[in-house]
Protein backbone atom coordinates (compact mmCIF):
# COMPACT_ATOMS: atom_id res chain seq x y z
CA UNK A 1 0.00 0.00 0.00
CA UNK A 2 1.22 3.58 -0.63
CA UNK A 3 0.46 6.05 2.20
CA UNK A 4 1.36 10.02 2.66
CA UNK A 5 1.33 11.36 5.86
CA UNK A 6 -1.54 14.25 6.72
CA UNK A 7 0.24 17.26 8.37
CA UNK A 8 -2.64 19.65 8.20
CA UNK A 9 -3.26 19.57 11.75
CA UNK A 10 -0.10 20.11 13.85
CA UNK A 11 -2.98 18.86 17.36
CA UNK A 12 -3.26 15.79 16.20
CA UNK A 13 -1.37 13.03 15.37
CA UNK A 14 0.02 12.51 11.06
CA UNK A 15 -2.46 10.30 9.55
CA UNK A 16 -1.82 7.69 6.93
CA UNK A 17 -3.96 7.94 4.21
CA UNK A 18 -4.55 5.29 1.15
CA UNK A 19 -3.40 6.80 -2.37
CA UNK A 20 -4.05 3.28 -3.99
CA UNK A 21 -6.68 2.35 -5.94
CA UNK A 22 -8.89 -0.67 -6.40
CA UNK A 23 -6.98 -2.99 -8.44
CA UNK A 24 -8.17 -3.28 -12.00
CA UNK A 25 -9.08 -6.69 -13.16
CA UNK A 26 -6.87 -8.01 -15.91
CA UNK A 27 -7.90 -8.35 -19.04
CA UNK A 28 -7.20 -11.78 -20.92
CA UNK A 29 -4.81 -11.90 -23.84
CA UNK A 30 -3.90 -14.14 -26.59
CA UNK A 31 -1.20 -15.10 -24.63
CA UNK A 32 -2.88 -15.65 -21.44
CA UNK A 33 -5.18 -18.67 -23.91
CA UNK A 34 -4.16 -22.36 -24.51
CA UNK A 35 -4.26 -23.18 -28.02
CA UNK A 36 -7.55 -24.99 -28.09
CA UNK A 37 -9.18 -21.61 -27.14
CA UNK A 38 -6.59 -19.28 -29.35
CA UNK A 39 -7.69 -22.14 -32.08
CA UNK A 40 -11.38 -21.32 -31.39
CA UNK A 41 -11.26 -18.19 -32.23
CA UNK A 42 -10.08 -18.75 -35.52
CA UNK A 43 -12.24 -22.00 -36.42
CA UNK A 44 -14.71 -24.46 -35.13
CA UNK A 45 -12.71 -26.95 -33.73
CA UNK A 46 -15.07 -30.35 -33.58
CA UNK A 47 -13.94 -33.00 -31.38
CA UNK A 48 -13.49 -36.59 -33.16
CA UNK A 49 -14.13 -39.30 -31.30
CA UNK A 50 -17.32 -41.52 -30.24
CA UNK A 51 -16.14 -40.90 -26.24
CA UNK A 52 -18.98 -38.99 -25.13
CA UNK A 53 -16.67 -38.11 -21.71
CA UNK A 54 -13.91 -36.90 -23.95
CA UNK A 55 -16.12 -34.96 -25.91
CA UNK A 56 -17.61 -33.37 -22.31
CA UNK A 57 -14.36 -32.30 -21.68
CA UNK A 58 -13.25 -30.19 -24.41
CA UNK A 59 -16.64 -28.76 -25.21
CA UNK A 60 -16.58 -28.57 -28.80
CA UNK A 61 -19.28 -27.09 -31.21
CA UNK A 62 -19.43 -30.37 -32.75
CA UNK A 63 -18.52 -34.28 -33.09
CA UNK A 64 -17.62 -36.57 -35.28
CA UNK A 65 -17.74 -40.38 -35.69
CA UNK A 66 -16.69 -43.10 -37.88
CA UNK A 67 -16.97 -47.40 -37.25
CA UNK A 68 -13.59 -47.20 -36.26
CA UNK A 69 -14.21 -44.64 -33.13
CA UNK A 70 -17.62 -46.29 -32.44
CA UNK A 71 -16.41 -49.82 -32.22
CA UNK A 72 -13.67 -48.34 -29.93
CA UNK A 73 -16.30 -46.53 -27.26
CA UNK A 74 -18.26 -49.85 -27.84
CA UNK A 75 -15.74 -51.93 -26.08
CA UNK A 76 -15.40 -49.16 -22.99
CA UNK A 77 -17.33 -50.87 -19.95
CA UNK A 78 -18.73 -47.18 -19.44
CA UNK A 79 -20.74 -47.34 -22.80
CA UNK A 80 -22.13 -51.16 -21.77
CA UNK A 81 -25.59 -49.92 -21.34
CA UNK A 82 -26.25 -48.05 -24.84
CA UNK A 83 -24.87 -51.28 -26.50
CA UNK A 84 -27.34 -53.59 -24.79
CA UNK A 85 -30.25 -51.12 -25.38
CA UNK A 86 -29.29 -51.11 -29.00
CA UNK A 87 -29.59 -54.98 -28.78
CA UNK A 88 -32.79 -54.67 -26.96
CA UNK A 89 -34.40 -52.40 -29.44
CA UNK A 90 -33.53 -54.25 -32.74
CA UNK A 91 -34.79 -57.59 -31.50
CA UNK A 92 -32.49 -59.97 -32.95
CA UNK A 93 -32.14 -57.93 -36.23
CA UNK A 94 -28.21 -57.32 -36.70
CA UNK A 95 -28.58 -54.40 -39.36
CA UNK A 96 -31.65 -52.62 -37.08
CA UNK A 97 -29.46 -52.94 -34.25
CA UNK A 98 -26.17 -51.48 -35.68
CA UNK A 99 -28.28 -48.53 -36.94
CA UNK A 100 -29.95 -47.84 -33.66
CA UNK A 101 -26.41 -48.54 -32.21
CA UNK A 102 -24.44 -45.63 -33.79
CA UNK A 103 -28.01 -43.55 -33.64
CA UNK A 104 -27.54 -44.31 -29.78
CA UNK A 105 -23.79 -42.84 -29.67
CA UNK A 106 -25.03 -39.96 -31.77
CA UNK A 107 -27.97 -38.96 -29.42
CA UNK A 108 -25.51 -39.47 -26.14
CA UNK A 109 -23.36 -36.96 -28.25
CA UNK A 110 -26.00 -34.67 -29.42
CA UNK A 111 -26.61 -33.58 -25.78
CA UNK A 112 -23.23 -32.37 -25.30
CA UNK A 113 -22.41 -30.60 -28.56
CA UNK A 114 -24.68 -27.40 -29.95
CA UNK A 115 -23.44 -28.05 -33.06
CA UNK A 116 -23.44 -30.96 -35.82
CA UNK A 117 -23.21 -34.73 -35.19
CA UNK A 118 -21.94 -36.70 -37.65
CA UNK A 119 -23.26 -40.53 -38.15
CA UNK A 120 -21.60 -42.58 -40.69
CA UNK A 121 -23.14 -44.92 -43.63
CA UNK A 122 -22.20 -48.37 -43.60
CA UNK A 123 -19.05 -48.64 -45.66
CA UNK A 124 -19.70 -51.08 -47.55
CA UNK A 125 -22.49 -48.86 -48.98
CA UNK A 126 -19.72 -46.69 -50.20
CA UNK A 127 -20.79 -47.37 -54.35
CA UNK A 128 -24.35 -48.09 -53.75
CA UNK A 129 -26.23 -44.56 -54.39
CA UNK A 130 -29.43 -46.41 -53.76
CA UNK A 131 -28.45 -48.53 -50.86
CA UNK A 132 -26.74 -45.16 -49.05
CA UNK A 133 -29.91 -42.79 -49.42
CA UNK A 134 -31.85 -45.29 -48.10
CA UNK A 135 -29.81 -45.95 -45.10
CA UNK A 136 -29.31 -42.74 -44.47
CA UNK A 137 -33.42 -42.64 -44.53
CA UNK A 138 -33.62 -44.88 -42.00
CA UNK A 139 -30.56 -43.43 -39.69
CA UNK A 140 -32.65 -39.65 -40.07
CA UNK A 141 -36.47 -41.48 -39.10
CA UNK A 142 -34.45 -43.45 -36.14
CA UNK A 143 -33.04 -40.19 -34.83
CA UNK A 144 -36.03 -38.56 -35.27
CA UNK A 145 -37.89 -40.98 -33.27
CA UNK A 146 -35.73 -39.69 -30.30
CA UNK A 147 -36.59 -36.17 -30.96
CA UNK A 148 -32.99 -35.55 -32.47
CA UNK A 149 -33.92 -33.07 -35.47
CA UNK A 150 -32.44 -33.96 -39.01
CA UNK A 151 -30.70 -30.20 -38.63
CA UNK A 152 -28.14 -31.60 -36.53
CA UNK A 153 -26.77 -34.53 -37.93
CA UNK A 154 -24.43 -34.83 -40.76
CA UNK A 155 -24.88 -37.91 -42.56
CA UNK A 156 -21.21 -39.15 -43.34
CA UNK A 157 -20.78 -41.21 -46.74
CA UNK A 158 -17.72 -41.86 -48.36
CA UNK A 159 -16.30 -39.39 -51.50
CA UNK A 160 -17.15 -41.71 -54.09
CA UNK A 161 -18.49 -40.88 -57.09
CA UNK A 162 -21.88 -43.08 -56.03
CA UNK A 163 -21.67 -40.80 -52.36
CA UNK A 164 -21.52 -37.80 -53.92
CA UNK A 165 -24.87 -38.44 -55.93
CA UNK A 166 -26.30 -40.04 -53.18
CA UNK A 167 -25.12 -36.98 -51.16
CA UNK A 168 -26.79 -34.92 -54.46
CA UNK A 169 -30.46 -36.51 -53.26
CA UNK A 170 -29.86 -36.05 -50.12
CA UNK A 171 -28.98 -32.59 -49.56
CA UNK A 172 -32.36 -32.09 -51.87
CA UNK A 173 -34.67 -33.35 -48.91
CA UNK A 174 -32.84 -31.69 -46.18
CA UNK A 175 -30.52 -33.85 -45.56
CA UNK A 176 -27.00 -32.96 -44.57
CA UNK A 177 -23.87 -34.69 -45.57
CA UNK A 178 -20.55 -35.17 -44.77
CA UNK A 179 -18.51 -36.52 -47.02
CA UNK A 180 -15.61 -38.51 -45.83
CA UNK A 181 -12.42 -39.90 -47.00
CA UNK A 182 -11.50 -36.77 -49.24
CA UNK A 183 -7.62 -37.00 -50.37
CA UNK A 184 -8.15 -34.85 -53.36
CA UNK A 185 -9.64 -31.74 -55.36
CA UNK A 186 -11.47 -33.95 -57.62
CA UNK A 187 -13.35 -35.62 -54.57
CA UNK A 188 -13.58 -31.82 -53.01
CA UNK A 189 -15.18 -30.09 -56.26
CA UNK A 190 -17.56 -33.17 -57.02
CA UNK A 191 -18.53 -32.75 -53.11
CA UNK A 192 -19.48 -28.51 -53.55
CA UNK A 193 -20.84 -28.92 -57.27
CA UNK A 194 -24.09 -30.88 -55.96
CA UNK A 195 -24.05 -28.99 -52.98
CA UNK A 196 -22.83 -31.09 -50.11
CA UNK A 197 -22.91 -29.75 -46.40
CA UNK A 198 -19.19 -30.49 -45.43
CA UNK A 199 -16.58 -32.30 -46.77
CA UNK A 200 -13.45 -33.96 -44.65
CA UNK A 201 -10.29 -33.56 -46.12
CA UNK A 202 -8.09 -36.19 -44.39
CA UNK A 203 -4.78 -34.67 -43.55
CA UNK A 204 -2.62 -37.28 -41.48
CA UNK A 205 -3.19 -40.17 -44.16
CA UNK A 206 -2.31 -37.62 -47.26
CA UNK A 207 1.09 -37.12 -45.33
CA UNK A 208 1.38 -40.76 -44.45
CA UNK A 209 1.37 -42.11 -47.95
CA UNK A 210 3.98 -39.79 -49.29
CA UNK A 211 6.56 -40.61 -46.61
CA UNK A 212 6.30 -43.81 -47.31
CA UNK A 213 6.42 -42.82 -51.00
CA UNK A 214 9.46 -40.76 -50.12
CA UNK A 215 11.03 -42.75 -47.65
CA UNK A 216 11.11 -39.72 -45.39
CA UNK A 217 10.25 -39.68 -41.68
CA UNK A 218 8.26 -36.64 -41.97
CA UNK A 219 7.64 -32.94 -43.34
CA UNK A 220 7.71 -29.33 -42.44
CA UNK A 221 4.23 -28.15 -41.77
CA UNK A 222 4.28 -25.53 -44.42
CA UNK A 223 5.45 -28.95 -47.05
CA UNK A 224 3.32 -31.37 -45.37
CA UNK A 225 1.47 -32.96 -48.28
CA UNK A 226 -1.79 -33.13 -46.07
CA UNK A 227 -1.69 -29.34 -45.18
CA UNK A 228 -1.03 -28.67 -48.34
CA UNK A 229 -4.36 -30.44 -49.87
CA UNK A 230 -6.49 -29.10 -47.67
CA UNK A 231 -4.96 -24.97 -47.95
CA UNK A 232 -5.89 -26.21 -51.51
CA UNK A 233 -9.68 -26.83 -51.47
CA UNK A 234 -10.07 -24.38 -49.17
CA UNK A 235 -8.74 -21.85 -51.43
CA UNK A 236 -10.33 -23.22 -54.33
CA UNK A 237 -13.66 -23.25 -52.58
CA UNK A 238 -13.07 -19.35 -51.47
CA UNK A 239 -12.37 -18.38 -54.74
CA UNK A 240 -15.73 -19.49 -56.39
CA UNK A 241 -18.08 -19.39 -53.85
CA UNK A 242 -19.02 -22.57 -53.00
CA UNK A 243 -20.68 -23.29 -49.47
CA UNK A 244 -19.65 -26.47 -48.75
CA UNK A 245 -18.18 -26.15 -45.64
CA UNK A 246 -13.82 -27.65 -45.31
CA UNK A 247 -13.49 -29.25 -42.54
CA UNK A 248 -9.49 -30.85 -42.01
CA UNK A 249 -9.72 -34.31 -40.51
CA UNK A 250 -7.15 -37.17 -39.78
CA UNK A 251 -4.50 -35.18 -38.46
CA UNK A 252 -0.84 -36.66 -37.12
CA UNK A 253 0.30 -33.88 -35.00
CA UNK A 254 -0.66 -30.55 -33.76
CA UNK A 255 1.52 -28.95 -36.31
CA UNK A 256 -0.57 -29.81 -38.81
CA UNK A 257 -3.18 -28.73 -36.51
CA UNK A 258 -2.08 -24.72 -36.67
CA UNK A 259 -0.97 -24.71 -39.98
CA UNK A 260 -4.63 -25.16 -41.08
CA UNK A 261 -5.96 -22.54 -38.31
CA UNK A 262 -8.43 -20.32 -39.91
CA UNK A 263 -9.94 -23.35 -41.51
CA UNK A 264 -13.76 -23.63 -41.27
CA UNK A 265 -13.58 -26.29 -39.17
CA UNK A 266 -11.15 -29.00 -38.14
CA UNK A 267 -11.79 -32.03 -36.21
CA UNK A 268 -9.73 -33.30 -33.63
CA UNK A 269 -8.58 -35.88 -31.57
CA UNK A 270 -9.16 -36.09 -27.75
CA UNK A 271 -5.50 -36.77 -27.43
CA UNK A 272 -4.35 -33.96 -29.63
CA UNK A 273 -6.69 -31.88 -28.32
CA UNK A 274 -5.24 -32.18 -25.15
CA UNK A 275 -1.86 -31.37 -26.65
CA UNK A 276 -3.05 -28.44 -27.56
CA UNK A 277 -4.74 -27.49 -24.38
CA UNK A 278 -1.49 -27.78 -22.92
CA UNK A 279 0.70 -25.54 -25.06
CA UNK A 280 0.07 -21.60 -24.55
CA UNK A 281 2.25 -20.25 -27.90
CA UNK A 282 0.78 -18.32 -30.14
CA UNK A 283 -1.65 -19.47 -32.86
CA UNK A 284 -1.31 -17.32 -36.11
CA UNK A 285 -4.25 -17.11 -38.66
CA UNK A 286 -3.56 -18.85 -41.78
CA UNK A 287 -6.41 -19.74 -44.00
CA UNK A 288 -7.94 -16.70 -44.89
CA UNK A 289 -11.03 -16.57 -47.33
CA UNK A 290 -10.70 -12.85 -48.39
CA UNK A 291 -7.26 -13.29 -49.76
CA UNK A 292 -8.40 -16.79 -51.64
CA UNK A 293 -10.67 -14.95 -53.48
CA UNK A 294 -7.91 -13.21 -55.36
CA UNK A 295 -5.42 -16.39 -56.27
CA UNK A 296 -4.78 -17.35 -59.95
CA UNK A 297 -6.87 -20.86 -59.51
CA UNK A 298 -8.23 -22.48 -62.35
CA UNK A 299 -11.83 -24.06 -62.71
CA UNK A 300 -12.53 -27.00 -62.86
CA UNK A 301 -15.36 -27.99 -64.49
CA UNK A 302 -16.41 -31.41 -62.55
CA UNK A 303 -17.80 -34.76 -64.84
CA UNK A 304 -17.95 -38.69 -63.84
CA UNK A 305 -15.65 -38.62 -66.52
CA UNK A 306 -13.15 -36.09 -65.11
CA UNK A 307 -13.56 -37.24 -61.44
CA UNK A 308 -12.69 -40.69 -62.42
CA UNK A 309 -9.54 -39.67 -64.71
CA UNK A 310 -8.37 -37.65 -62.24
CA UNK A 311 -8.61 -39.99 -59.64
CA UNK A 312 -6.94 -42.50 -61.84
CA UNK A 313 -3.92 -40.04 -62.19
CA UNK A 314 -3.77 -39.70 -58.64
CA UNK A 315 -2.29 -42.73 -56.65
CA UNK A 316 -2.39 -41.35 -53.24
CA UNK A 317 -6.06 -40.72 -53.27
CA UNK A 318 -7.13 -43.75 -55.07
CA UNK A 319 -4.64 -45.81 -52.65
CA UNK A 320 -6.25 -43.68 -49.82
CA UNK A 321 -9.78 -43.26 -50.27
CA UNK A 322 -9.97 -47.68 -51.19
CA UNK A 323 -7.91 -48.47 -48.04
CA UNK A 324 -9.94 -45.80 -46.16
CA UNK A 325 -13.30 -48.04 -46.73
CA UNK A 326 -11.70 -51.37 -46.59
CA UNK A 327 -10.73 -49.88 -42.82
CA UNK A 328 -13.93 -49.08 -42.01
CA UNK A 329 -15.13 -52.10 -43.42
CA UNK A 330 -13.35 -54.31 -41.15
CA UNK A 331 -14.24 -52.27 -38.32
CA UNK A 332 -17.99 -52.08 -38.66
CA UNK A 333 -17.50 -56.33 -38.75
CA UNK A 334 -16.00 -56.08 -35.85
CA UNK A 335 -18.09 -54.20 -34.28
CA UNK A 336 -21.18 -57.07 -35.54
CA UNK A 337 -19.23 -59.61 -33.61
CA UNK A 338 -19.66 -57.67 -30.69
CA UNK A 339 -23.40 -56.78 -31.14
CA UNK A 340 -24.03 -61.03 -32.75
CA UNK A 341 -22.69 -62.08 -29.75
CA UNK A 342 -24.68 -59.74 -27.34
CA UNK A 343 -27.66 -60.58 -29.12
CA UNK A 344 -26.92 -64.27 -28.90
CA UNK A 345 -26.19 -64.40 -25.12
CA UNK A 346 -29.59 -62.40 -24.92
CA UNK A 347 -31.91 -64.59 -26.68
CA UNK A 348 -29.72 -67.96 -24.87
CA UNK A 349 -31.10 -65.73 -21.62
CA UNK A 350 -34.90 -65.56 -22.97
CA UNK A 351 -35.14 -68.65 -24.26
CA UNK A 352 -33.68 -70.45 -21.23
CA UNK A 353 -36.78 -68.28 -19.05
CA UNK A 354 -39.46 -69.09 -22.03
CA UNK A 355 -39.20 -65.91 -23.22
CA UNK A 356 -38.41 -65.19 -27.30
CA UNK A 357 -37.31 -61.77 -28.84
Amino acid sequence: MTTTVDKSSPLQKPQLISTDQPPLKKQRTVSDLNQVDQLKQLTTVVADTGDVNAIKKFSPQDATTNPSLIYKAAVMPEYASIVDDAVAYGKGDLALTMDKLAVAFGTEISKIVPGYVSTEVDARLSFDTEGTINKARDLINMYDEVGVSKERILIKIAATWEGVQAAKQLEKEGITCNLTLVFSIAQAIACAEVGCTLISPFVGRIMDWHKKAKGVDGFAPTEDPGVMSVTAIYNYYKKYGYNTIVMGASFRNKEEILELAGCDRLTISPALLQELTNASSNVQQKLDASKAVNMDIPKIDMTESTFRWMMNEDAMATEKLAEGIRGFAADIVKLEDIVKSKISAKFKRMKSAGVMF
